[in-house]
């Protein structure tokens, strides 16, 4: 998995809104890290930068990442 920066990772989400039905196992998501791993270990769910939430438990390095939150955190990260 690529560095993205402190504190950020990406993780499957498994419900999406975005894409037509099936393509919501297609995707990995950005999410605070120490978030992730709070959900990972007690089943409680993230919310992506691009405003999913969801239960991870997917590896999320069999997955592109999710083309609108790769446009929020290079948005952000603009401006560095």
């Amino acid at each position: 998995m690529s560095e993205l920066a402190p504190g950020s990772q990406t993780v499957i989400d498994e419900r999406t809104e975005l894409f037509e039905d099936g393509d919501q196992d297609r995707f990995s998501h950005y999410v605070p890290k120490d978030k992730l791993m709070a959900a990972m270990v007690n089943g409680t769910p993230v919310v992506a930068l691009c405003g999913k939430v969801w239960v991870p438990t997917k590896n999320p390095d069999k997955f592109p990442v999710c083309p609108e939150c790769k446009e929020i955190w290079e948005s952000m990260n603009a401006g560095q």
